[in-house]
């Protein structure tokens, strides 16, 4: 069986890295730049229980949210929340206020992922084909 992936490897035209070869501790890990990830924002978050982001919003940016490990609280502007647990996904527009609170008792790791510009649509092929 071969070995899971941990300090970052590039192949042709991919790369790939674990999240402990990204930073150590509590707070960002940069999958961008990790990753040479040219089409999107994305990061990885650690945060420790009770542990608790300020509000933001974005100009232009649409973010979307998975929650990897943990219980995260995404509170808005209007004073609503969602909390989502291990495999929650949640999208938000860029002029939404919104913040995180580690609501868990143990540390939560979250995935964001940012763009704008819109969907590109189906143009995945099956290799070794001409169309």
């Amino acid at each position: 069986m071969p070995d899971e992936v941990h300090d970052r490897i590039d192949g042709d035209g991919y790369a790939a890295a674990h999240i402990d070869a990204m930073g150590d501790g509590y707070g960002f890990r940069k999958v961008r730049r990790t990753l040479d990830v040219t089409a999107f924002g994305i990061n990885a978050i650690v945060m420790a229980a009770g542990y608790e982001r300020g509000f933001h919003y974005h100009d232009e940016q649409e973010e979307t949210y998975f929650v990897h490990q943990g219980r995260v609280e995404f509170e808005f502007g209007d004073g609503s929340t969602v909390v989502l647990g291990p495999g929650g996904f949640l999208r938000v527009d860029p002029a939404t206020a919104r913040k995180m609170r580690n609501v868990g008792d143990g540390d939560a790791i979250y995935v964001v992922a940012g763009g704008r510009g819109g969907y590109v649509g189906r143009d995945g092929h099956v290799a070794g084909t001409d169309g």
